[in-house]
């Protein structure tokens, strides 16, 4: 009997014991003074009667029209990035077709001081089409022109002479890399490939990872091995630019197999460690316009047979890609011109082009006389909003720690909508002062509105200490939050 009795004990002890170790809170979500998106669900515990949105980009005008002799309807591979107070984009220049890795491509150069109107500098560098009057950058430099992909390298200390680096080639010469000290006059790092394990017949695309601390890139692989299967994307990290580590495939979680044809992977800006990937879908097979008809708007029928849009993906580092959203992020939009093979392709680079907007751009009618770069818009920090219907609801955060000493939002309500803030304790009781009741209600559109509970803004008694934020909502957005 006594022994039964322990027995009993022991049990009832190892299940405590478990129980204790199953809801044991994870640590807070250390974020600091970082802007956080709602790209994916990092900072949420819980939704209810809201919901995660995403918001297309607004087709706007033509940026760059692919209009000289050795552009031409199969540019593409293109490269958009803020240099100061200019931009700089670089682009596949291969007016004819099937000639992928020849000396026929070219990498061209545009440049803005707004991103919206591009100008193309006749450069003098190459001799092309029988005159120097052109923008090209690199020519003669097989097959490296295919898919030249630059950066700018934001490593602190990065030697002056390679301030710019870029990676390009085919999966037979593997993924050279290139220096520059401008921009526009690129030598090879060196001679040998810096990364060979691939099938790259893609945009290959890397930078400096400010929050691993390491150069990362982004490149094409097959599911299959080889070129069976699904077009994917696998990534390599590196100290230096030159020696890499070996491929690890990206995973996309739960989510169905889907060609993703260029990941685009890149630090956002207001936000750089949130990579964002606005990535071109493939659905080969998948017709939309006859072979005849594509013939008589001027293509070559065989880029005729497929169709693409644009996906939004992110990560946060590591091999794993959110996605969130299976929806398409930018369509391919009206007029068959753009429902054929290769076209709405999007650039690599999202930048900003105002105090409360930033664009993209997107490939138009590959494959056509007609062939050009448009640009898109969307507000700041607007992939993705927590969004609240006419009838409301509330978001409540995982546990997190700031630091800073107010609380600034990305939001926008309709005029009937509102939002207010509660500041939980880690156990989720309101804290006071700071409770829903207190909140001044939030009304109206603004990329920073800083929340007041009382009239009063100050969070520094808070900034370290676990606190849970719940929002309620009614007719609204939420895009962003920084504390500050």
């Amino acid at each position: 009997m006594r022994e039964a009795i322990l027995t009993l004990v022991l049990v009832a002890l190892a299940c405590i014991g478990a129980k204790t170790v199953h809801t044991e809170e994870p640590d807070p979500l250390d974020i600091g003074s970082r802007l956080e998106l709602f790209v994916d669900r990092y900072l949420i515990d819980s939704l209810d009667g809201v919901d995660l949105r995403l918001h297309a980009p607004v087709p706007l005008e033509t940026a760059v029209a692919f209009d000289k002799p050795w552009e031409g309807r199969y540019c593409g591979y293109v490269t958009v990035f803020q240099d100061g107070e200019r931009y700089r984009m670089y682009y596949r220049g291969l007016p004819v077709a099937k000639a992928d890795g020849s000396n026929n491509e070219v990498t061209c150069y545009a440049e803005s001081t707004d991103g919206i109107t591009f100008t193309k500098p006749e450069l003098g560098l190459f001799e092309v089409e029988g005159s120097r009057a052109n923008n090209v950058i690199l020519a003669n430099a097989a097959p490296c022109s295919h898919n030249f992909a630059p950066f700018l390298d934001a490593r602190p200390g990065a030697p002056e002479d390679e301030r710019y680096k870029a990676l390009a080639g085919t999966e037979k010469s593997g993924l050279t890399a290139f220096v520059s000290a401008d921009g526009l006059h690129w030598g090879k790092l060196q001679d040998e490939p810096v990364i060979s394990k691939g099938a790259f017949d893609s945009q290959n695309v890397a930078f400096w990872s400010e929050s691993e601390g390491c150069y990362v890139c982004y490149f094409r692989t097959w599911s299959g091995g080889g070129y069976e299967g699904f077009r994917t994307v696998s990534r390599v990290t590196s100290p230096d630019f030159r020696t890499w580590s070996e491929p690890v495939d990206m995973s996309y979680g739960d989510r169905p197999p889907e060609h993703i044809y260029t990941n685009q992977t890149t630090p956002y800006y207001r936000a750089p460690h949130i990579y964002i990937a606005t990535a071109a879908r493939f659905m080969p097979g998948r017709r939309v316009v006859s072979a005849a008809l594509f013939k008589a708007m001027g293509g070559d029928a065989t880029y005729s047979g497929d169709c693409s849009d644009t996906v939004l993906m992110t990560t946060r580092g590591g091999h794993n890609y959110d996605r969130t959203f299976m929806e398409g992020f930018a369509r391919p939009g009206i007029g068959i011109e753009n429902w054929t093979s290769r076209t709405n392709y999007p650039t690599r680079g999202v930048v900003p082009t105002g105090d409360a907007a930033m664009s993209m751009y997107v490939q138009r009618e590959y494959g056509q006389p007609t062939h050009h770069l448009q640009r898109l818009e969307l507000r700041t920090d607007g992939f993705v909003s927590v969004h609240a219907p006419y009838a409301g609801g509330e978001m409540l955060t995982c546990p997190l720690t700031f630091s800073g000493h107010e609380l600034a939002l990305n939001v926008s309500t309709s005029a009937a909508g509102s939002v207010w803030v509660e500041l939980q304790d880690a156990a989720g009781a309101p804290i006071e002062g700071c409770a829903r009741e207190d909140c001044d209600e939030i009304i109206g559109d603004a990329i920073a509105r800083v929340v007041s509970w009382q009239g009063d803004t100050d969070l520094s008694a808070l900034a370290g200490k676990p606190v849970r934020l719940r929002f309620v909502m009614r007719d609204a957005d939420l895009y962003s939050l920084r504390f500050r």
